[in-house]
């Protein structure tokens, strides 16, 4: 039955879907995970990187974590050139409002102008839905610390833990059993580091499989902290995910 409407993006079938966009949605089911966990003091962001060869020159950049503005940080799940679209299109969108207003934009209204983006190419023809999805983190000064996730449809909600990505579902039914609402943001690492070796198709958790970041507040001041390699493999040794010999050899 779908095969007569799923050709275009601006079709709905008899039922009332839209083929394209749940297509787009498949395709990040197979994307690297990526796991987002609001504590009490700040957002952790933790992404799995999918490693291709041993031949590939790993980036010294993040590959799954990007600043959008000094406030705001998100981790992406999907097609990596179809997020670097996106992600330049918000931090234009940040640099906008902080130029005509001289404050940083509200995380949600940053979230919701980009997810306007997303909806726009699922609604006319010849184009197609981008294949990723997001997860946002960031903080201002009327609602504080916030998660938000969005995929291909333009859809967007705010969340106390998210997962995106390979296994997405297992991994939101760990978060939903283990995330307490008074969460530090140490537990949250933890918390998240553990979902992620539970529900990652790899047998072993190793820093360089993995990206970590927060967003937190610092001498008042919002800060956005990517986790080095090292301090990674630490934390992975400390909170029992990994063993130390992992790291010798």
């Amino acid at each position: 039955m779908s095969r007569r409407y799923d050709s275009r993006t601006t079709i709905f079938s008899p039922e009332g879907r839209l083929y394209q966009v749940e297509y787009a949605m498949e395709a990040i089911g197979n994307a690297g995970s990526a796991i987002g966990i609001l504590s009490k003091d700040g957002v952790v962001l933790v992404g799995e990187k999918k490693v291709t060869s041993k031949l590939l020159q790993t980036s010294t950049s993040t590959e799954k974590m990007y600043k959008i503005d000094d406030h705001v940080a998100c981790v992406v799940a999907g097609i990596m050139s179809d997020a670097n679209i996106l992600i330049n299109t918000a931090r234009v969108q940040a640099q906008r409002y902080t130029f005509a207003y001289q404050e940083p934009m509200p995380v949600e209204q940053l979230v919701q102008s980009l997810c306007d983006t997303k909806q726009g190419y699922t609604q006319f023809g010849g184009l197609r839905p981008f294949g990723v999805s997001f997860l946002f983190a960031g903080w201002d000064k009327n609602f504080g610390f916030q998660l938000y996730m969005s995929d291909p449809s333009g859809n967007y909600a705010g969340w106390k833990a998210a997962a995106v990505g390979a296994n997405n579902q297992a991994a939101q039914s760990m978060l939903k059993q283990d995330y307490k609402d008074d969460i530090s943001r140490e537990e949250a690492v933890q918390l998240a580091l553990k979902v992620l070796s539970k529900t990652m198709d790899s047998t072993s958790l190793t820093s360089d499989k993995l990206e970590l970041a927060e967003v937190f507040l610092s001498s008042g001041k919002v800060k956005y902290q990517v986790c080095s390699p090292k301090d990674l493999t630490k934390l992975l040794v400390k909170f029992g995910v990994t063993q130390p010999a992992a790291d010798a050899s």
